[in-house]
């Protein structure tokens, strides 16, 4: 029976007791990051493959285009700062996702343009990308702006793990789904597919936000007014870069983040060239390191819990011990990639997998933490500032990644020494993130 108090009913009240938001307020939220993950990964997956194997057209193509979205949430900074002057976040994210369907619509059709005329197809491409990273800019930046300022500190590790799941769950759900229907291939289904998902994301979204950020509203009026400078924007920047450990969180997502996704293109080439796995085996060794990250986020999200918390440690334990873990699994693959097949290659990946997993889901709740300690009225430029950084890391991270391996291969003779050169690069990169996050004082 449902108790008499409608606060306590979870599947009718998205909000808590205190007016914070609640599971059923998270999933909500959690279901727009779905969303925006559904179009991302249709883009940045199916179309890559489209483009390299169905039209014949070099790898570089798609490269420059995944590039060029990430590349353009540099703009995540002002997104927020824009978002910051309303009272509400929501028309942001709707607006956001509205830009993002439209690009990941617009992208479909450029892949099929591609095939019949190559320079419309790149110029339609190009814009759509830009598209891309504009949507996801504006509805990812105020999205997380809006958690961070709904949620209680006991809920930031959990909150940020069932967002963060969702999105996955969108990835996988969407490429089973497209895979289902899209063969065989034709140009026509391709545009018609991306089109129905984009409009299925783009109602889900507005679904999913009505009437939640007014169930919060007078939980965040409880959180403190941040002083309003009403500075320029590059003042307002500048200003915030004075703050020390803002600095420092920045600099510390921008290189974790750069030693995360540099192993991305590396690890499986180096399983098949050093152990000999077969493509089978390095596409299991790869889902092995998912499993890891998925299992390392839940332990967070367990522990973080206002009951475990003085037992296991607070987010910022989690955050640099997680970078140091990772430092310390990537250190074993440069040992794996000396010994050779005698290493235990699949145990290191998947210990990795679980210290990736640990230390990235503590940052992001410590990142909500951080973006409204000092009040609200701020969150969305200092979201937006972070989001920025890992953005440009991860633009970088997958091409400085490769590049290394191969200049490496170039100047070292032995190949298994080139790749542990690279690996070590990446656990120092790790280690150096580790100082930046043990800093952060608040």
């Amino acid at each position: 029976m449902l108790s008499a108090n409608p606060s306590t009913t979870i599947i009718d009240q998205p909000t808590k007791v205190d007016g914070s938001l609640g599971w059923f307020g998270i999933m909500r939220l959690g279901l727009v990051q779905t969303c925006i993950g559904a179009i991302v990964v249709m883009t940045t997956s199916t179309l890559n493959r489209i483009i390299v194997v169905e039209l014949s057209l070099p790898a570089i193509i798609p490269g420059i285009l995944v590039a060029l979205h990430y590349f353009v949430q540099v703009i995540r900074p002002k997104m927020g700062f824009i978002s910051d002057q309303g009272k509400r976040k929501t028309p942001w994210i709707i607006g956001g996702m509205g830009v993002l369907a439209l690009g990941g619509a617009a992208a479909s059709l450029g892949t099929a343009l591609l095939g019949m005329n190559l320079i419309v197809g790149l110029i339609v491409s190009f814009i759509a990308f830009v598209m891309i990273g504009v949507g996801v800019s504006i509805s990812g930046t105020s999205l997380l702006a809006l958690l961070a300022k709904s949620i209680n500190d006991q809920r930031r590790a959990a909150a940020a793990t069932i967002v963060w799941l969702m999105m996955i769950f969108g990835f996988a759900i969407t490429s089973i789904l497209i895979g289902k229907f899209i063969d065989p291939y034709t140009p026509t289904k391709v545009v018609t597919i991306a089109g129905v998902v984009s409009i299925i994301a783009f109602v889900l979204t507005t679904l999913s936000l009505y009437r939640l950020e007014e169930t919060v509203s007078e939980y965040a009026k409880n959180l403190p007014e941040a002083k309003k400078d009403h500075l320029p924007f590059k003042q307002a920047i500048a200003e915030m870069w004075k703050d020390r450990d803002i600095r420092h969180f920045t600099q510390f997502i921008f290189i974790s983040m750069l030693a995360f996704s540099s192993q991305d293109l590396i690890l499986e080439p180096f399983a098949g060239i050093v152990f000999n796995y077969t493509v089978g085996q390095t596409t299991s060794l790869s889902g092995l390191q998912h499993s890891g990250v998925l299992i390392g986020m839940l332990m967070v999200a367990v522990c973080g819990s206002s009951f475990l918390r003085k037992y296991f440690g607070s987010l910022s334990f989690w955050t640099v011990y997680g970078c140091i873990a990772s430092a310390i699994a990537m250190a074993g693959l440069c040992v794996g990639g000396l010994i050779g097949p005698s290493w235990p290659l699949k145990l290191n990946v998947f210990l990795l997998g679980v210290a990736n997993g640990a230390f990235s889901i503590a940052a992001i709740a410590s990142m909500m933490r951080l973006a409204v300690l000092d009040g609200a009225g701020k969150e969305g430029v200092r979201i937006g500032l972070w989001g920025g950084a890992q953005a440009m890391a991860f633009g970088l991270g997958g091409l400085l990644g490769a590049v290394a391996s191969d200049a490496a291969r170039w100047l070292i003779t032995d190949t298994a020494s080139a790749y542990s050169f690279v690996f070590s690069l990446e656990a120092l990169l790790f280690v150096i993130s580790a100082k930046f996050a043990k800093n952060i004082q608040r």
